[in-house]
């Protein structure tokens, strides 16, 4: 059977009912979603078109920004059609659907990053051997590896989750994440560990391994001053993006597991950084930080005199 859960909005004034706004909501969100699909689908298609642009690093970048738009169409079209409706309703399926697209692609960005932190490891420190290290069969086994891998860990949660029993039917929250743990009647311990022995595996050793690989980098850019120029204008991007995605995973992983009752302006702030900050942060830092698609950027927008 397939049960149907009512969803309670997060707002600044508690939970309040959402048709009182949902013009002013759904424009809002609307203008936000199509600027998202727009600034990362213009990046990526650049990156796709501009041969000088076939290089593992862009290849990264495109792939990051590909999770980005499919994120935002597993959320938004939903979002939408919530504040035209009366009544915010969701079937079980459909959350479970949603829930696993969003820790799929959130643990194919973290992959992603560490791939990227691996591949300016390798260009800044042995220069050399790059371009024997990351071939094209390397470039497409990462990729390859940062899809299925995540995908096959977040299935077994989502499988485990179906055929369990559900007393709850009030989700709260404006996505399914893992807030949907708490609808089960028995909350089950082997998902709680195993949820953490991915966030052990999905984020804690990437992260780890990522500020081992710029440390390394670092060191190298501090003895070199050459390449001080170019460790900054590629790492640096790589760096703000993972520092905010993790603060904001982390945080929405541990929320349910640990049963954690964070102020309701937090949970607003922290699903707003899931909707709308990161996804458009990507795009505007590979875009504006990354000399080299801001060049074509300005060359696409800005008419030559």
């Amino acid at each position: 059977m397939d049960y149907r859960l009512n969803v309670t909005y997060i707002t600044f004034g508690g939970h309040v009912e959402v048709h009182k706004y949902r013009y002013l909501y759904f424009v809002i969100m609307f203008t936000v979603y199509i600027l998202i699909i727009s600034s990362n689908v213009t990046i990526v298609c650049i990156i796709m078109i501009q041969k000088n642009l076939h290089e593992p690093m862009y290849i990264f970048i495109a792939a990051l920004l590909i999770n980005s738009v499919l994120f935002s169409n597993a959320i938004y079209p939903k979002l939408l059609i919530d504040f035209l409706s009366e009544k915010q309703i969701i079937s079980y399926t459909a959350c479970l659907f949603q829930w696993f697209l969003y820790y799929w692609l959130a643990a194919s960005d973290f992959f992603l990053l560490s791939i990227m932190a691996y591949d300016r490891y390798v260009s800044i420190c042995n220069p050399l051997q790059y371009t024997t290290i990351m071939q094209k069969t390397t470039v497409n086994m990462f990729l390859f590896s940062a899809w299925i891998l995540p995908a096959c860990q977040v299935s077994v949660t989502i499988l485990v989750s179906a055929k369990k029993e559900i007393c709850t039917f009030h989700l709260k929250g404006i996505l399914c994440n893992s807030t949907v743990l708490t609808l089960h009647c028995v909350r089950s311990r082997t998902l709680n560990v195993y949820g953490l022995v991915n966030f052990v595996i999905v984020l804690l050793l990437p992260v780890l391994f990522i500020l081992f690989t710029y440390s390394r980098i670092l060191v190298v850019s501090y003895r070199c001053r050459g390449v001080r120029r170019r460790a900054a204008q590629t790492c640096l991007p790589h760096l703000l993006v993972l520092i905010n995605f993790s603060c904001f995973t982390a945080y929405d992983i541990l929320l349910a597991r640990l049963e954690l009752d964070s102020p309701k302006i937090v949970r607003l702030i922290m699903a707003l950084q899931v909707l709308i900050y990161h996804p458009l942060l990507n795009p505007l830092i590979y875009g504006l930080k990354m000399r080299i698609i801001y060049d074509h950027l300005k060359k696409l927008f800005c008419t030559t005199e």
